[in-house]
C-alpha cells in the first residue's frame, strides 16, 4: 500500500466517513491522532512517523495537526457537519472555479452549490483552476466575481491551504474564460 493511497484513506476518514475506523471527529473536525492511526492501520500501513509525513508533504496541504500533535483534521473538504473554524475573510475582486466539460450545463443553469460538500472550493488563480478541472476530464474554468459577491452580501472562507471557501455562487456572478471549451 501506497504513502498516496493511505493519504486518499485518511482523507475519506476525516472528511466523510469517520465511521469506517470507528473514530468519531469533535464539532470542529478533529480526530484523536492515536485512534487514527490504530483505525488506519487496520487496512493502510501507518505510524505516527509515517502520519507525519503524510500531513507534511500533501501538496495540496490537506490535513493540520494540532499544536501538540495529538488531533489531526482536514482542513476542508468535509460532506459532514463540522465547523473547521475558518475566518470570513475579504476575497479578491476575481476568484476561479476548474471543472470538467460535462458539468457546464448544469454550472450554467444553476451557478455553483456544494453538492455533497459544506462549501463551494475557489481557486485564487486561472493555474490552479485548470489543474483542478483535468481531474474531472476537460477542464473548463469559470472566473467567479468574488468581490461583487462579497460586496452583496456572500461570506468567503481562505482554508489553510489557500482554498476559497463559499456556500453558493449563483449564474449571475459566473464568466465562463475563452478557450476553455
Amino acid at each position: 500500500m501506497s504513502k498516496r493511497e493511505t493519504s486518499k484513506f485518511i482523507a475519506l476518514i476525516l472528511r466523510h466517513k469517520p465511521e469506517v475506523i470507528g473514530i468519531t471527529l469533535d464539532e470542529h473536525g478533529w480526530a484523536d491522532v492515536g485512534e487514527l492511526i490504530k483505525g488506519v492501520s487496520r487496512t493502510h500501513p501507518l505510524t505516527m512517523d509515517i502520519l507525519e509525513q503524510i500531513v507534511a508533504e500533501d501538496e495540496k496541504q490537506r490535513y493540520s495537526f494540532s499544536e501538540d500533535k495529538t488531533r489531526i483534521r482536514a482542513n476542508q473538504g468535509h460532506s459532514i457537519a463540522v465547523d473547521v473554524e475558518l475566518e470570513k475573510v475579504m476575497p479578491p475582486e476575481h476568484l476561479f472555479h476548474g471543472t470538467g466539460q460535462k458539468y457546464v450545463e448544469s454550472i450554467d443553469a444553476i451557478g455553483l452549490i456544494p453538492k455533497n460538500r459544506l462549501y463551494v472550493h475557489l481557486s485564487a488563480d486561472e493555474e490552479t483552476a485548470i489543474r483542478v478541472g483535468a481531474r474531472h476530464g476537460k477542464p473548463v474554468v469559470y472566473q467567479v466575481a468574488s468581490g461583487h459577491m462579497e460586496r452583496e452580501g456572500f461570506t468567503f472562507f481562505r482554508s489553510v491551504n489557500g482554498v476559497w471557501l463559499t456556500k453558493e455562487v449563483p449564474v449571475r456572478y459566473l464568466r465562463k474564460l475563452n478557450g476553455m471549451e
